[in-house]
């Protein structure tokens, strides 16, 4: 009977070149997603002459999923789409809300939100402070749902907001989180 001898070393050097092949096929793939990564984890934040880290248009823009995406791919108004399709919302490319309503000692202002494969017993809520000084947190009203040809089918907060100046808001739906800075002018 004949054997064959190989030297034990190189199958455990062919071993390690393909670990190290897939573990550099793999590197590239992690490189691959993080491109693509949402379009929220790439926005840039910018302080604003008053120093408010106001939240910016992303590098590469947000394209709302379709269905509950609204009937156009651009966002209406001048704004753009901020977010994920877990939980998204519009905003203003230049960060301020003004010329609000005022109201029993709080500006009022209405927050529209868009989630792919939103359910209603999974409610979206609402957060707030002030970055740049001290402030009660606003209040939001409960999530209800809203439609308007422009913008599709959504989710409405209101938000009173106590007092002029830096704001990050933050909207919360089944474990994820957006959340965005703006400057509310007095």
């Amino acid at each position: 009977m004949v054997t064959s001898q190989r030297p034990a070393g190189g199958l455990g050097w062919r071993w390690l070149a393909l670990v190290v092949v897939l573990l550099l096929a793999s590197c590239g793939r992690a490189a691959e997603r993080a491109a693509t990564a949402p379009a929220a984890t790439a926005s840039a934040s910018a302080a604003d002459p008053d120093g408010c880290p106001i939240t910016r248009p992303p590098n590469r823009p947000f394209v709302p999923p379709a269905p509950p995406a609204p009937a156009s791919v651009s966002a209406p108004f001048g704004e753009f789409w901020y977010g994920t399709p877990a939980l998204w919302t519009l905003l203003r490319p230049d960060g301020t809300w003004s010329g609000l309503p005022y109201h029993d000692g709080a500006t009022g202002q209405k927050v529209f939100w868009w989630s792919q494969g939103y359910d209603w017993r999974s409610p979206l809520t609402v957060t707030g402070r002030r970055i740049d000084g001290s402030a009660a947190p606003l209040r939001a009203s409960t999530a209800t749902n809203a439609f308007a040809e422009d913008i599709g089918s959504s989710i409405l907060v209101g938000v009173e907001i106590p007092t002029a100046g830096c704001w990050e808001i933050a909207g919360h739906l089944k474990g994820v989180t957006l959340s965005f800075v703006v400057r509310v002018a007095p």
